[in-house]
């Protein structure tokens, strides 16, 4: 591919083509605007100089997503990501009553996840809008299944909580 050989045209095309959703999973990620830009930044250039990295199982795209969402939790590794181990605590999560009214749309639930705790956020995000799984968030995060888990049952019951008083942000 010729981005990855150099080509700052052919770089700049892939960056037009993906940089918007590259940039909404930061944001989703780290809930700050000007990092989240960075990030994303620093996955096109990381991208471009681990070309070789790709072997075409994915899409190009699938593969750069992954790259930024990397970026952003090493980003977070280094801020000391707000999670509880759990492992060794017995806890019972109660079900959480569904919504009344599930009207809502992705940018109402997004505002209201911009006033969660980052850990939650992180673990939203990576479960709703990128479609991990317990067990590869678990192995990102280097925290348990189990762990990934309750922290995504407690994030979605505040979630809820807070959808329900309205409490949207910006």
């Amino acid at each position: 591919m010729k981005a990855g050989r150099g080509d700052s045209q052919a770089q700049f095309e892939l960056y037009e083509l993906y940089y918007r959703a590259m940039f909404n999973t930061a944001i989703g990620i780290v809930n700050d605007s000007m990092q989240a830009e960075e990030l994303m930044q620093n996955g096109f250039m990381t991208a471009f100089t681990k070309m070789d990295k790709w072997h075409q199982k994915s899409s190009f795209g699938a593969w750069l997503k992954r790259v930024v969402i990397n970026e952003c939790l090493d980003f977070l590794a280094k801020r000391k990501l707000d999670t509880v181990r759990m492992e060794d605590m017995q806890i019972s999560v109660p079900e959480i009553e569904e919504l009344d009214e599930p009207e809502y749309t992705v940018e109402q639930v997004k505002s209201v996840m911009k006033g969660l705790p980052q850990g939650y956020r992180t673990i939203l995000s990576l479960y709703l809008f990128e479609g991990y799984d317990h067990e590869e968030i678990a192995e990102v995060l280097n925290i348990s299944s189990s762990t990934s888990r309750s922290q995504y049952l407690r994030a979605k019951k505040k979630l809820i909580e807070r959808i329900k008083n309205k409490e949207y942000v910006g």
